[in-house]
């Protein structure tokens, strides 16, 4: 197989879970393996503003403005993302849809070029274990590197392994009662999408409490089953 399937048209993924889940260091795996494009929402939103597109612009406005970017300008972000000769071997989408309403959206979008969404694939997680998981997170002032206090200290006590500052920070908002309450949005928020996918056989589970290397081979397997499709 020449990298991109059997058809013309590259796979399109989308990658559902909760904050803490693993999303973006999967996302990552897959890319190298695949060569597969990450789209983030907000990355898409950060580089069509960088970039002054036209969507750009109007994202601009509508975020200096304290505003919500509607479900149009980040569509047309994304329509001109996809239009890059990167996507061509396929596209993993992280942080949308959220809705059925953006699913249906997507559902037409990609449609344009003769796509369908080849798999949403829901990293499933036990809700206590993001809990820890993420409200033990910390980085380093000073270079960046992440730790947590049960799963990945710094060899010294106090000092980053990388590049030896003293100095570690938190996010304000990886407290454990700010992330019970971002999983609560996301079941409530998710749970329908989950119910759209599932209703069309494209939903896909996938354990994501085991170990990181089992959780890339399962979505490796998936990825693998879309591009033979």
């Amino acid at each position: 197989m020449d990298g991109t399937g059997s058809t013309d048209t590259p796979p399109v993924l989308i990658l559902l879970g909760p904050p803490g889940a693993g999303k973006g260091t999967q996302a990552r795996r897959l890319e190298e393996r695949f060569g597969l494009v990450q789209l983030s929402t907000g990355d898409l939103l950060r580089a069509a503003v960088a970039a002054g597109t036209e969507a750009g612009r109007q994202a601009q406005a509508v975020m200096e403005a304290g505003g919500l970017v509607s479900d149009d300008i980040v569509l047309a972000i994304l329509r001109d993302r996809l239009a890059d000769p990167d996507t061509a071997r396929g596209v993993i989408l992280d942080g949308f849809p959220r809705t059925t309403a953006q699913a249906e959206a997507l559902d037409a979008l990609i449609a344009e070029t003769g796509q369908t969404v080849d798999a949403a694939i829901s990293l499933e997680v036990e809700d206590e274990a993001m809990v820890a998981r993420v409200s033990g997170r910390f980085t380093c002032a000073g270079c960046g590197e992440g730790y947590h206090d049960a799963f990945k200290r710094p060899a010294q006590e106090g000092v980053c392994d990388g590049c030896g500052a003293t100095a570690f920070k938190r996010r304000p908002d990886d407290t454990a009662e700010t992330v019970r309450a971002r999983l609560d949005a996301y079941h409530a928020e998710t749970a329908p999408l989950a119910a759209f996918y599932d209703a069309r056989g494209q939903l896909a589970r996938v354990d994501a409490m085991g170990a990181i290397d089992d959780v890339t081979e399962a979505l490796g397997a998936l990825v693998a089953k879309a591009r033979a499709a």
